[in-house]
């Protein structure tokens, strides 16, 4: 099967494997690979899923690599062989939607490609479209939209990091003279994934629009492509259609920075709650903090905890006394699932929590994936009493980091080489 040649890749080591589907063995070292097995067990449903949704799937078979925890992304697509971070073993398969996510670029990415990285989005507001129609599909469509929903915080928070006027939001982004993996962020992911939520919504709902999906993969299949022949073949496809299509603000979606045009509809069914207790934290006096308990959190999944934490992350840093009662009662400390850790301890280090340090610092350096490394770093550089001990401990850490993550991170935190 041909594919580009940025998706070739050669993995050294003493692996050992588990077979989990009738299409997937799980790849990784001896310590990990059971519980790898055990965390990936759904990738033939989301492959089965996916088969429905976008047509065959051509690689024949489907494993798992995981490598080790310096990788500095959640997961690279390469065929046949997906490379994932080690982070995404929480125990309890929540993290798992990475999973979908690779499994979706078989389609988006690795059979239809864009031509260039400025129509990055091409391959990945595509792929996290897939993705989170493979969640839907097998958890319910509140779960879909609260998936998007919580996208749609995470683009609020990239462009609140890089400043609403800042061009490499576009996002179709000018890269002449700029490096790709300087300008790489969710933009392409969320404002990508935005645009398409939006055109569902505009011309018909889910079931019109995986119609489009399937086409266009099927147009475009072993094709290296620009935005142009995506917007071209929308048109043609839509064809009955084109008035509606026309009242589309492109040049805003494509060519402005910052936040998208318009903002789709999203049930809130799920997001109702994370909302709700995350308000009660927003505006609670010292007086308040004895009516939080245990109990606010029994009702909520992780993924709900995830999302209750990253509304605060997009809110003026709570007090300390917050997110110290916050401790007291939720133990945040304990968890250990990557993604709610990651926004717990940015939480306490904007907070200006001291005794909170040491475990950023741990987490910033015990794994490499960018997603975490980054923000912790900066939050940690940004909090005047850890300035230095932040420089310090990149500097300490910096020869074993992928050079990818020590080279953003060295920037971030002014050290350039």
């Amino acid at each position: 099967v041909p594919i580009p040649c940025y998706l070739v890749a050669l993995v050294v080591g003493a692996l050992e494997s588990r077979k989990i589907g009738p299409r997937t063995l799980v790849w990784a070292e001896k310590e990990l690979v059971d519980k790898s097995a055990y965390e990936f067990a759904e990738a033939e449903d989301m492959l089965k899923t996916a088969e429905d949704l976008v047509g065959p799937y051509v690689w024949g078979q489907y494993d798992l690599l995981v490598l080790p925890p310096s990788f500095p992304y959640g997961g690279m697509e390469n065929p046949c062989l997906t490379f994932v971070t080690p982070t995404l073993l929480a125990g309890d398969r929540s993290l798992s939607s990475v999973i979908a996510h690779e499994i979706s670029h078989s389609w988006t990415g690795n059979l239809v490609t864009n031509k260039t990285w400025e129509h990055f989005w091409l391959n990945e507001g595509h792929t996290v479209y897939l993705e989170r129609r493979i969640g839907g599909r097998l958890f319910g469509e509140q779960f879909r939209h609260f998936h998007a929903l919580g996208g749609w915080r995470e683009l609020q928070n990239t462009i609140n990091t890089y400043g609403e006027k800042n061009p490499i939001t576009n996002l179709v982004p000018d890269l002449s003279d700029v490096d790709p993996d300087v300008a790489y962020s969710s933009v392409p992911y969320e404002k990508g994934f935005a645009l398409l939520f939006y055109l569902e919504q505009l011309l018909g709902g889910p079931d019109i629009f995986i119609g489009f999906l399937k086409a266009y993969v099927q147009q475009f299949a072993y094709k290296s492509i620009v935005t142009e022949d995506w917007k071209q073949f929308l048109y043609s496809y839509f064809k009955d259609k084109v008035d509606i299509l026309d009242k589309v603000d492109w040049n805003s979606w494509f060519y402005a920075p910052g936040m998208p045009p318009v903002k789709p509809t999203y049930d809130m069914t799920l997001a109702n709650a994370c909302v709700a207790l995350s308000q009660r934290w927003i505006t609670a006096k010292e007086s308040d903090l004895g009516s939080f308990s245990s109990a606010d959190l029994k009702e909520m999944s992780s993924h709900q905890l995830v999302e209750f934490l990253a509304l605060l992350l997009l809110e003026p840093p709570l007090p300390v006394s917050h997110v110290k009662r916050m401790q007291e009662v939720y133990d945040f400390n304990a968890i250990h699932n990557s993604e709610i850790r990651f926004r717990w301890l940015r939480l306490c280090i904007k907070a200006r929590w001291e005794e909170a340090i040491p475990l950023a610092l741990k987490m910033a350096t015990d794994q490499g994936r960018m997603k975490f490394t980054r923000p912790l770093f900066r939050d940690l550089y940004n909090f005047d009493k850890c300035r230095d001990l932040a420089v310090k401990t990149f500097l300490e850490h910096r020869a074993s980091m992928h050079p990818v993550t020590s080279m953003l991170v060295g920037k971030d935190l002014k050290q350039d080489q």
